[in-house]
Parts: structure tokens; sequence; C-alpha cells
């Protein structure tokens, strides 16, 4: 946890500016969305308010792909999204369905020039900062210790109730979650992958929780929705007024809260206890909506329909094995759906060995009416 949270010396807050009239449009994360702070070094590219910012070759993130009014459905993706908005990193996103079509086969995933392949949402944030896009750069250190904290609040206080709302209480599992990812996978993946994910949720509950956690699930209901509220109400208390948690420009922990709150926050859940109480709570609502607004203005909503198209040369050159990924997911659908038909019973194969006396005796009363006739 230290590694991707440096606590910083004390040091007051720089005015911002905008980058658009020093660097190319092309190197800010989008067009109109505000820019954050980065770490200060000396560099070629220095500019006022932002010294030390390097130019620096887009690097390429595979998310979820948006929904529910969000950039990305999955709050790892989201938190990363949201880090890379705040620091104006120069990244090239694919958001897909489909989680074998990133070069890790697991969402989040950044492929960079130095380390190559990240998957841990720490990891691509400490990638990040190493690149010069901090958004904790003028941090003091109180403020960098607080950050932790917070952080590790969410991890054990409201990440846990989110797992549970989303893919262990079966209302919202059947009606919300695995609806969504059925319908957005791609067919034949969506057979299976919902039911596999369901199962990682739930063995990260497990590594949370313990692993017998869920033999009372009321029990256990009870005790996350307790703790999550509470987590909620002291969010509320340390945001105040405020518009972001530290002030006027964001911070890393505004990603992890932003990320945590706002599925909840938008999913149209049949099952709403907590989010009901989120709801009551009007500054971390409106918080939320103010980011998605500030910084993702173009990406709400469900994603638009496909329209099908001949792939190009330029898609070939970047995704070589295309066709060869298509025909094994193809191929890896047909081979679950028979084993699935065969476990259920909807197919069943009946063996009768062939019995030797029954022809013999036939034959045997076949030679004898020849011999009285």
């Amino acid at each position: 946890m230290r590694s991707a949270f440096c606590i910083l010396s004390s040091a007051g807050r720089r005015p911002q500016r905008s980058l658009s009239s020093f660097c190319a449009p092309e190197l800010c994360a989008q067009p109109g969305a505000p820019l954050a702070r980065r770490s200060a070094s000396p560099g070629p590219c220095a500019v006022p308010g932002r010294e030390g910012w390097k130019m620096a070759a887009p690097m390429e993130l595979y998310c979820w792909a948006p929904g529910w009014g969000l950039p990305s459905v999955d709050p790892d993706c989201l938190t990363v999204l949201t880090y890379a908005r705040f620091t104006g990193a120069p990244l090239k996103v694919h958001k897909i369905a489909n989680p074998w079509r990133s070069p890790s086969g697991t969402l989040p995933a950044l492929r960079t020039k130095d380390e190559g392949i990240l998957s841990d949402t720490q990891q691509i944030i400490t990638h990040l900062r190493k690149q010069k896009f901090n958004a904790d750069y003028d941090l003091s250190a109180r403020q960098g210790a607080d950050t932790l904290a917070f952080v590790s609040l969410l991890q054990k206080k409201l990440l846990p109730v989110l797992i549970h709302t989303f893919w262990v209480d079966a209302r919202n599992y059947v009606e919300h979650t695995r609806k969504w990812y059925t319908e957005a996978i791609p067919f034949p993946l969506n057979f299976f992958l919902p039911g596999r994910m369901h199962k990682q949720q739930l063995e990260r509950l497990h590594m949370i929780c313990g692993e017998n956690c869920l033999e009372n699930e009321e029990v256990l209901e009870k005790e996350l929705y307790r703790e999550a509220c509470e987590c909620l109400t002291l969010l509320s208390q340390r945001l105040g007024r405020q518009k972001f948690f530290f002030g006027d420009s964001p911070a890393s922990l505004d990603a992890f809260v932003f990320s945590h709150l706002a599925p909840l926050l938008k999913a149209k859940l049949p099952n709403s206890k907590l989010q009901q109480h989120l709801k009551a709570l009007p500054n971390l609502c409106n918080y939320c909506m103010a980011i998605l607004s500030l910084y993702f203005p173009w990406d709400e909503g469900d994603p638009p329909p496909v329209v099908p198209k001949a792939a190009t040369s330029d898609e070939a050159e970047e995704d070589p094995y295309r066709r060869r990924n298509q025909i094994l997911s193809v191929l890896v659908g047909l081979a679950a759906m028979i084993g699935y038909a065969f476990l259920s019973g909807i197919i069943s194969v009946q063996r009768q060995a062939p019995s030797q006396s029954r022809p013999r005796a036939i034959a045997l009363d076949e030679e004898e009416e020849e011999e009285e006739e």
C-alpha cells in the first residue's frame, strides 16, 4: 500500500492552469476535461504550474465497457480511468466487453513500454506516477496519511458490501448484474463468463470476510450494511461542502471514492437498500455527478449499438490473431454448452451390453425345428 501512495513533504497549492496552450491536444486525456496535478522535476517541456511535465507516448488501457450511465461498470477500471482523467495521462482506451481481448486476460490492463502488461489497479496508478502523472503532487504529509487511511477504509468497509450487493444478493445478481453482462459479453462467451465472474467475486468476498462468511448470509448482510452505512456517513462528513476531498483539485483519493460510490448510485438495483442510504447524503451524490459531468461529459450512458463492419488493414495489423481468437472463442463456447448439457442431464447416453446367450438360444431352436420337419 505504501508503494502506491507516496507521502510527500508539505507544499503549497499551485494555481491550476490549462495545458491546452502549451501542449499538443492529442496528449490530453479528453478535450474539455480539467487536468489535475503532476509531480515536479525539471524537464524539457516544463510549463508554469506544471514543472517537469514530460511528453509521453500514449499507453494502452483495456477496461470494461460503459454502462449504467458510467464510463465503465467495473470499480477497478473506473478507478484507473478517473485517475487518468484527473492527471491528463495520455491513454489510448479500449472499452471492451470481452476480457479475453485484453493482453492479460483480465480487466483493467495497461500495456506499457517499459514494464510490460500491468493488471493490478495499484500497479497501474504507480506506473502513471512514475511517468510524471501524479494527482497527489501537492498534498501535505497529513493529507497523504489521510489518503492511506480512507483508501484502507474503502477496501475494508465499502468493497465487501459492493460485492455482496451486485454479486451475492440473489435478486440484484439475476435481474441486474448477470443480465447486463450476459447482454454485453459477445456470444458464445456470455454463456459461461458471467458465471465464472460470479465465482471469482465470491472468492474475493471470502478473502476479505473469511471462508465461512456466507454460511449465515442474513447475518453477513446486516453486518456489511451497518459498516457500509458508517463508512458512507464518515465520507460525507469528511467531504463537507468541498468540491473534492482536499479542496478544489482532485487527488487519488477522489478517484477511489468516486469509483466505489458511482456504481452504487447509478445502477438500477431491484434491492436498493444501501443505494437509498447513499441518496440520503446529497453532498456525496452531487460529488459523483460533478465528477461525471466535468471529467466524463461524453462517456455517460450505455454504449451505442455496434454496427458490424469489415475489418480494415489497420485493424488487422493491430490485432493479427483476431480471427484465431474468434474461432477459439466459438469452440470454447460450444464445448462449454455441450458440457453443461451433459452435466445437467439434458443430453444423456445409455449403453446396453449385447447379450451373447440369447442369439444362440434362438439359433438352437431354429435347428431343432428344422430337424423335426
